[in-house]
């Protein structure tokens, strides 16, 4: 096929048109046609299918001074959490959770984080599921916070380890009737038949259990301990920041990192 360029030797764009380094773009007969690099690369595709070649986006919404930096991580979370609530963020909590199975195989899902304290990160799932099953594998997990409007991202790395009894039910008691239904009623992963069949499984829960539903032995909390924390706020020209905290004994260790 030839090149829809019409311009120079063996189709390449003339250097008025793109310049080697440069970036850009031509409409030629249907095509998309990108200039990376010096390369020409061509697409049949929509015009939106290709914006992640070429569109860019410069932050400049903050700074993380390394006078300003606590020696430990959790002033720095508490103010980034707070500050993503405050937004009025949709899902402010919400986090990639990252886990491996016994086979070494990633598997990752976002999940909303129930709380934090001194001991670390802490949400809940039905333990009998992948997850769970993952879990049990291999105690380790990561989670990625990410806020666009923000221009902010932590990441969370630890072992994993289940909480309490007693803290699974205290808030398992407090959702919502309705979520402690869906949650008791099913069976997390596995194949139904159709939509249908979920709404008489959580019927007939609600039959048997009008008013109160006990937490189900298969659901309850996890809780990451971390022992990597590391905050990323974007800057202009990709020189972003971002500061590495690394668990060391009973404290931590900073350093910053090149983006």
């Amino acid at each position: 096929m030839k090149t829809p360029l019409g311009k120079g030797e063996g189709g390449r764009m003339s250097e008025s048109a793109v310049r080697a380094g440069d970036e850009g773009k031509r409409l030629r007969h249907g095509f998309w046609v990108y200039a990376l690099s010096g390369r020409v690369v061509r697409s049949r595709g929509p015009r939106w299918h290709n914006r992640a070649v070429t569109e860019r986006s410069e932050y400049r919404g903050g700074e993380l001074l390394d006078a300003n930096l606590p020696a430990e991580p959790w002033p720095l979370w508490n103010e980034w959490l707070r500050a993503a609530r405050e937004a009025g963020l949709t899902e402010p909590e919400a986090m990639h959770l990252a886990t491996t199975d016994a086979a070494g195989r990633p598997h990752g899902r976002v999940v909303l984080l129930r709380g934090w304290d001194e001991r670390g990160l802490w949400f809940f799932s039905h333990t009998h599921g992948p997850k769970g099953q993952e879990l049990a594998d291999n105690p380790y997990a990561a989670a990625t916070f990410w806020w666009p409007a923000l221009e902010r991202q932590i990441r969370v790395e630890g072992a994993v380890e289940r909480l309490p009894e007693a803290e699974s039910d205290a808030y398992f008691a407090a959702r919502p009737y309705e979520s402690r239904l869906a949650s008791a009623a099913v069976a997390q992963s596995r194949p139904v038949r159709d939509r249908s069949q979920l709404e008489e499984q959580v019927e007939a829960l609600r039959s048997r259990y009008p008013v109160e539903l006990p937490r189900p032995a298969t659901w309850g909390g996890y809780l990451i301990v971390p022992d990597r924390m590391e905050f990323w706020q974007g800057r202009p020209a990709r020189l972003h920041d971002r500061i590495d905290y690394r668990r060391a004994g009973s404290g931590w260790v900073r350093q910053r990192l090149s983006p």
